[in-house]
């Protein structure tokens, strides 16, 4: 008995599943949408008034000779702007921002994370260390002004007196009355504010990271900077970029620790941009200017906070929408 070669079939299609979905009628739909329009309402009237209007506000007063008094009338369209680009201190404002903005990335935030890394080990006493070192931020950048003008003071601060029975009392002086040490000086205060704030983020960053994949990596013979730069500094990078973004654009509206301090002085080399604006808007009644300095500092905050988010932000918040959409 003989075969009969059986022909090749071609593979049946699978069975189509049916749509479970239910369809919603428009009226439905659209008293969902209304719902959640009447839910955001309010949220979206405050941030017209208390954002969007003082913003457009201010673009408009920025193409006026105005000192402030009665309506803008002196229209001189972008006079102002065009001043922007030859003013020598709004220009050195800049350069003294980008380098305020290095220290802080470079100095200040490292620092805080080595401080989060060491009290994030069994150490006696950490939660009193934490506790010091975070309790500066809490403090209002007034008071800290009042407090390290008197640590400062030439000749009676405490810096002075604590520096010249060591034998370095060529460190001391005119901390913030001479051009080329004010600045250093700023920041040292600035880091001594603000480090406690970035490393409790890191500290949060790092509580999160598996205790699991340290004891692996130190029972295969990693030493501490490997499981450092291997697993913790990883892990961390999303604390790490957004401690980032909050300490550059701090950095660019620093205004009322410098007020307090200084008043931007000697001879502008301390001065920032806020400190700029508020100088010609209200003590030499240029409003008119002051708006386009206001004007120019929040399109250098957009456009960073834009391109920081698209570049280097993109793949933390594509993941969490990812998260949310996975979700639903």
């Amino acid at each position: 008995m003989t075969s009969t070669p059986v022909k090749d079939r071609a593979p049946a299609a699978p069975p189509r599943r049916p749509d479970t979905r239910v369809r919603r009628p428009p009226a439905r739909r659209a008293a969902d949408w209304l719902t959640a329009f009447s839910f955001t309402l309010p949220a979206l009237l405050l941030f017209g008034a208390l954002v969007l209007a003082p913003i457009l506000y201010a673009l408009y007063v920025s193409l006026f000779n105005w000192g402030g008094f009665g309506a803008p009338s002196d229209y001189v369209g972008l006079d102002n702007y065009r001043r922007l680009s030859h003013d020598p201190v709004f220009l050195g404002d800049l350069w003294r921002g980008l380098l305020l903005v290095l220290f802080s990335v470079c100095v200040q935030l490292p620092f805080a994370l080595g401080m989060a890394v060491l009290l994030n080990q069994k150490l006696r006493g950490r939660a009193l260390y934490r506790t010091l070192f975070f309790a500066p931020y809490v403090l209002s950048e007034v008071i800290t002004g009042v407090l390290f003008s008197m640590i400062f003071a030439p000749d009676d601060g405490l810096a002075d007196k604590v520096l010249d029975p060591v034998g370095l009392d060529g460190l001391g002086g005119l901390w913030f009355a001479d051009q080329d040490h004010v600045l250093a000086t700023l920041f040292l205060v600035m880091t001594w504010k603000y480090f406690g704030f970035h490393m409790m983020l890191y500290l949060a960053g790092l509580q999160q990271i598996p205790a699991e994949l340290h004891e692996a990596a130190r029972i295969d013979g990693a030493s501490p900077w490997q499981r450092f730069r291997r697993i913790t500094l990883p892990l961390l990078g999303p604390t790490v970029r957004i401690s980032v973004f909050l300490s550059v654009i701090g950095a660019v509206q620093l205004f009322d620790l410098v007020w307090v301090l200084t008043q931007g002085g000697p001879d502008h080399h301390s001065e920032t941009l806020a400190v700029t604006m508020f100088q010609f808007g209200f003590k030499r009644y240029q409003i008119g200017y002051a708006s386009a300095i206001s004007i120019a500092m929040f399109l250098i905050s957009l456009v960073f906070a834009l391109v920081y988010q698209r570049s280097v932000l993109r793949r933390d918040t594509e993941g969490a929408l990812t998260t949310m959409r996975a979700s639903r």
